[in-house]
């Protein structure tokens, strides 16, 4: 049997940046021809970024697109690596838009793969199973393709395929199967979600039989807007056997030689396999095959679940702070445990020096909260400053007649007066720190605490942030390192100290009560039936749907902030603001 050496390269692409991306794939590719490499995979869509979204309907970025695929070609020649095939992603068209007048049915944009031999573009696939649901759009933006590309490269059939077509049976990978393949590589955008790892793996696996070849799975890595994606790139034989996957995270190239079945029959012969027309290539004078000890590329095993959601987050705000390039953020440190999950997660991301933590306390402020976020300063290390907010809400009432809820919000956005102030003076990016069960139920200030340019926890439920802060504190402990979160922050009551004795359970239930019934209603679609069914005590049930109801005007003007869960507030949940259903008990 044919052994092929292959590379899949874990990178992480920015949206728009086609000359820095042209730049990734040459540089991994000359280190996967170091590491004697005969096949080289990048993840989708790989010279744009992705997702692109309506960039698609710019005829002048699909050109571009189309100009940086034919360079790339030639520049890996010019590098001296045009012996060696690569498979990369990029935004092709054969078509106008389809939304514009002009369109042509079958024809438009194209999310497709090319492979890239000799200075050439030798083959090209379009996607043919085109997500629609959840944060996907592709039949907004994408025709689907009808045609399995086929490349016979060192005498193994191999078969192009792009993410969805993975997560769909039948079309490309039954194709693949009819054509007698050896292996099939499937490139992706597949972003995170938690536990997503214990799914992918069964999913490969399914259609490894069904394809009855082995897969090679390559993923991106990185932050784009509210998307992060993990890698979790992996090789899978047709009988299920994992021979390799790699670290979720970080850039990574996974390096492995694969046995695989020798082709038969003519490449050239052309034909219809499961509906799919079938398109061979061939590609000759690759590197040659392998001497020497079998290289394995090993195999990472995912982390825990607090672990993962961490590196996430971490990773989703890095990215979010650096691909738009700001120089550094700031955040209201009230002492509690959003502000300091937020404050850990950003100085993990970018270093203490490149964040501002700032106490904002007002006459309502207890002495134990101001001194939880010194502490949290001191554990960590980033640039702390004290900020009272009292004379500017004392001006505010000399001059307006407030009280009850309206104090209470004066002073949420004199904070946020005060937090975007130093943003402009000094270039920061704010962060809010608002969770996904407070966005939930509406429990926030408009232009207040709610104000910001970026949420890291924007999609974590409260009881999820209480189990991040614990376990980095004990991962902290197992390296020998200073806990960033002060215990007092994780022990206390929550509260947003706008009034005196003022605790999160005067206006909402226990999060312990709370979070099971919005991740039902929210994340789970039940309705007061369902989740009453559940054993959730009904009238708890209905003070939770209204508030959930009332608040989407709120959460309409939030901002971005990292996906983690399977569905997050923003594309993944889009529900009418003016909207008089209800859940009636």
């Amino acid at each position: 049997m044919p052994t092929l050496r292959l590379a899949l390269s874990q990178v992480n692409p920015s949206v728009g940046d086609l000359a820095g991306n042209a730049d990734l794939v040459r540089s991994w590719t000359r280190q996967a021809a170091t590491a004697g490499a005969q096949l080289v995979l990048f993840p989708e869509m790989m010279l744009t970024g992705y997702p692109v979204e309506d960039l698609v309907f710019r005829r002048s970025f699909v050109a571009a697109s189309q100009a940086a695929l034919r360079q790339l070609a030639a520049d890996l020649a010019s590098d001296g690596l045009g012996g060696l095939p690569v498979v990369v992603g990029y935004l092709d068209a054969d078509g106008p838009p389809q939304v514009s007048g002009d369109a042509e049915p079958g024809r438009g944009a194209r999310n497709a793969a090319a492979l890239l031999h000799g200075g050439e573009v030798i083959a090209r696939y379009f996607k043919h199973h085109l997500p629609n649901y959840g944060v996907f759009d592709e039949d907004r933006y994408f025709v689907s393709g009808d045609e399995l590309t086929v490349v016979r490269i060192g005498g193994v059939d191999v078969a192009l395929t792009i993410c969805e077509d993975l997560w769909q049976a039948g079309g490309p990978f039954a194709a693949a199967r009819q054509a007698g393949v050896g292996l099939v590589v499937n490139i992706n955008g597949s972003p995170y979600e938690l536990n997503k790892d214990d799914i992918r793996l069964p999913l490969v696996r399914r259609r490894a039989a069904e394809a009855n070849a082995t897969i090679a799975y390559v993923n991106m890595i990185g932050g784009q807007d509210e998307l992060v994606f993990e890698g979790d790139s992996m090789i899978v034989t047709p009988d299920g056997e994992l021979l390799t996957r790699a670290p979720q995270f970080v850039e990574h190239l996974l390096v492995h030689d694969v046995e695989l079945p020798a082709a038969t029959g003519n490449p050239g012969n052309d034909g219809v396999a499961d509906g799919m027309r079938v398109a061979h290539h061939t590609v000759d004078g690759i590197p040659p095959a392998p001497t020497g000890p079998a290289v394995t590329g090993g195999l990472i095993e995912p982390v825990a679940d607090e672990a993962e959601v961490w590196h996430a987050l971490v990773l989703g705000l890095r990215d979010y702070v650096n691909k738009n390039r700001f120089s550094s953020v700031v955040l209201g440190l009230s002492g509690g445990i959003d502000s300091a999950v937020v404050a850990a997660l950003a100085v993990d991301a970018l270093g203490p020096d490149r964040v501002v933590g700032v106490s904002l306390p007002s006459q309502h402020s207890s002495e134990h909260s101001r001194e939880d976020a010194a502490d949290l300063a001191k554990r960590t290390g980033l640039d702390y400053r004290v900020e009272p907010i009292q004379p500017m809400v004392d001006a505010f009432l000399a001059n307006l007649s407030l009280s009850g809820i309206a104090v209470e919000n004066l002073q949420a956005r004199v904070r946020g007066v005060i937090l975007m102030a130093l943003s402009n003076q000094e270039g920061h990016l704010v962060l809010t720190t608002g969770n996904k069960s407070e966005l939930a139920v509406g429990y926030s200030t408009l232009y207040g605490d709610s104000v910001g340019g970026f949420n890291p926890i924007k999609d974590v439920w409260k009881t999820l942030v209480w189990r991040l802060a614990k376990w980095r504190n004990a991962d902290a402990a197992r390296r020998g390192e200073t806990a960033p979160i002060p215990e007092n922050s994780i022990g206390k009551p929550p509260s947003a100290e706008l009034s005196p004795g003022q605790l999160d359970s005067d206006s909402l239930p226990d999060y312990d009560v709370l979070d099971p019934i919005l991740i039902g209603y929210v994340d789970g679609d039940l309705g007061r039936d369902g989740l009453v069914e559940s054993g959730h005590d009904p009238a708890v049930v209905d003070k939770v749907l209204r508030l959930v109801d009332t608040a989407e005007y709120k959460r309409r003007q939030s901002a971005p902030g990292t996906k983690i869960s399977m569905k997050a507030f923003g594309r993944d949940r889009r529900l009418p603001i003016t909207n008089r259903w209800r859940e009636h008990g």
